[in-house]
């Protein structure tokens, strides 16, 4: 997995039914490109929101929750768990337990 994987994931968007609160998700998602764009030998951008992103670490990962949406939009619950399954394995590769 790369930081433009990361960058260029979708999630199905759902309405009525549970999700994840998107705005969580995507400041998650920019952590964890900020993270596999330093573990790539890349420098981290020095302005937008991979500039205040904070490296993670595979438990920060493990361990992030999100508020739950229904009547609003949000992102689905089984897709963003299954990418951060992901995420958290490649975590562990780099040596980033």
């Amino acid at each position: 997995m790369r930081a433009q994987d990361v960058a260029d994931k979708r999630f199905m968007p759902t309405k009525f039914r549970n999700g994840y609160d998107q705005q969580e998700v995507d400041d998650l998602l920019a952590r964890i490109q900020a993270t596999l764009t330093v573990a790539e030998g890349s420098p981290v951008p020095t302005t937008g929101p991979l500039a205040t992103a904070k490296p993670l670490r595979a438990a920060d990962v493990k361990s992030a929750r999100f508020r739950a949406t229904k009547w609003r939009e949000g992102y689905d619950q089984d897709q963003v768990d299954d990418f951060l399954d992901d995420v958290v394995n490649e975590l562990r590769r780099l040596g980033r337990d």
